[in-house]
Parts: C-alpha cells; structure tokens; sequence
C-alpha cells in the first residue's frame, strides 16, 4: 500500500508515538507485508526467528520491537508491539468509511455493466466495461474489475484478510487495508468469496474462471487463464501461474506457488509448491501417477495377509 504522499521517517514515529532510528527525513513511501515490499515501505517485524528477514528484505523501513543495528541505508520504528503499530497506521492511511447507499458515489462503472438489484457496490471501485454483476454481489471499497467479467450471485469481493495474532485476552486482527483486483473476461460463480489484501492486491488473472463457492485467500495472485472448480480453498499469499486447473474441494496451505499448467485433482490437499506440467492427486500430495500406484498397492494388502497367513500354517 502506497501513501498519497512521501512522509518523513519522524512523522511516521510521531503517528505511532515510537522511537527511530536514521535521519529523521528519510522518506517513507508506504507499508507492505515482507512477500510484496519494496524500497521505501515500512515492513513489520515481532519475532526474533523473522528479524534477519525483514531486516534483509527489500523494505527501507523496519517497525521492530528490539533496538538492532540498522542496516545501511536503512531506518528503523523503535515499538513494543509492532502488531498494534502496523495496525495503527493501516488505520490512519486507509480508514474504513461507511456509506449508506447501495453505490458509492465514488465508485466509476464502465459503459454496458449490468448491475443486478441488491448489489453493494463500495468506496473508490473500478468496474469495467461490458461487464454482468448478478444479485446481491458485494463488491468491497477499493476493488479493480476489469472488462468483461461476470460474477454471479452472493458472491463478496474484499472481505478481510484471515490474519490474527494470539493475545492473552483473545485475538487481534490484522487489519487490511489492500485491495481485489480482477482482470479482463474473469468468470467468477455463485457464492465465491475473494479476500482483499492485507497491504497488497490479491490479483484474479485475465481469462480465468472461478466456479461456485470458492475461496481465495488474502494476497493470493492467480495466474492467466486458470479453470478452479467448486468448493476449493486457496489459503493466502499463494502464487497459481498461468492455466492452472483445480478440480472440486482443493485445499492449498499459505504461501506456496502452484506451476504453470500444473492440474490438481479433486480433494487434494496442495501441502507445498508443486512444479508445473504434472498432473497431482492425495493428501500429502504426489503425482497422480505415483499416487495411484501406491493405492492400488494397498489394495493388495489383504490379499498378502491371507497368503502369510496360509505359509505360517
């Protein structure tokens, strides 16, 4: 997430009431998560495991819990909770602002976009031309469609990112404040469910087609001409390359890449990144080859048994 203008390394401090360390004008251009960050972004870190990450990372700005020597080049948020802080100023640069009308007044809808009854259609959206918006679709603020897309009904777009820290009172949310972003001629079904990024987008490649009821986790950026078919969950900050196919009740963990031309089959659980051109089935996940084999191996199980059991007699 990018500011609407360049602040000083002091009035950031000032806005989370925190310690620096560097010149107090050196520039601070936004905030990102460590996966997306780039020179002159606040990145956060509160855990020793992570320190060296965020600290190496591409992010010029640090929001740590522990005075460490700085980087060069680099500057330093002095916080005793850097959760908080980071939230504090997700809060200050993209606040929530509540509406009361099915369409903001800010939204911008292309030329021949049909938007169906009882749709919400929030703050600072992009919809493109040639566009289908079916019944009681929620598109949250912020949102970028592009043109010739059809999302069908119930469907939400920018709900929050599934991000909690554990506090001893409960958990605390991180707070998103990215953005969805659809490409041209996406197809996306009924009661699909698309989750905004917690700094960055999460990104819905041009071509590709969603079926009813799935789900795509925060950060996530699918590929060019992807097919996803029913009841499939994508955790977030997963990177599908182009023309992906997954089949019914795919589950994927965080943060992995799923190849270019990979196909998944049905009830898969995609545990780890999987290169591209295979074809994979089974939880832990193999190929599918290998993994049918070794079903039809455990078929022959009782078979073996009863064949031991006649040469003990």
């Amino acid at each position: 997430m990018k500011f609407p203008k360049i602040h000083t390394l002091k009035e950031i401090a000032e806005l989370i009431d925190c310690e620096f360390v560097g010149d107090s004008n050196f520039p601070v251009l936004g905030m990102n998560e460590i996966h997306v960050v780039e020179s002159g972004d606040i990145v956060f870190v509160d855990h020793p495991k992570y320190y060296d990450k965020a600290l190496q990372s591409a992010a010029t700005i640090v929001l740590i819990n522990k005075k460490v020597v700085c980087p060069e080049g680099k500057a330093l948020l002095i916080s005793d909770d850097p959760f908080r802080d980071f939230n504090k100023l997700t809060r200050y640069f993209r606040p929530f602002q509540g509406i009361n009308v099915s369409i903001a007044l800010s939204a911008e809808i292309g030329e021949n976009t049909f938007i169906q009854p009882n749709c919400f259609i929030g703050n600072n959206v992009k919809i493109g031309n040639n566009c289908l918006i079916h019944s009681n679709v929620a598109i949250y603020d912020n949102t970028i469609i592009g043109d010739n897309v059809i999302i069908h009904a119930g469907s939400v777009l920018g709900a929050d990112a599934f991000y909690y820290k554990k506090r001893a009172d409960g958990f605390d949310q991180l707070l998103s404040g990215g953005r969805v972003v659809i490409e041209n001629n996406v197809g996306i079904g009924a009661l699909c469910t698309i989750d905004k990024g917690v700094t960055g987008d999460t990104t819905i490649g041009e071509g590709t087609k969603l079926d009813n009821q799935v789900h795509v986790g925060h950060d996530t950026v699918i590929g060019k001409k992807c097919l996803i078919a029913s009841q499939t969950g994508i955790a977030g900050c997963v990177v599908i390359e182009d023309e992906v196919t997954l089949w019914g009740q795919v589950g994927t963990t965080s943060g992995i890449t799923i190849g270019a031309k990979a196909v998944v089959m049905g009830q898969t659980g995609v545990t780890k990144s999987i290169e591209g051109g295979k074809s994979y089935f089974g939880t832990p996940i193999e190929e599918s080859r290998e993994k049918l084999k070794q079903l039809a191996y455990v078929k022959k199980i009782p078979d073996l048994i009863e064949k031991m059991k006649r040469y003990d007699n």
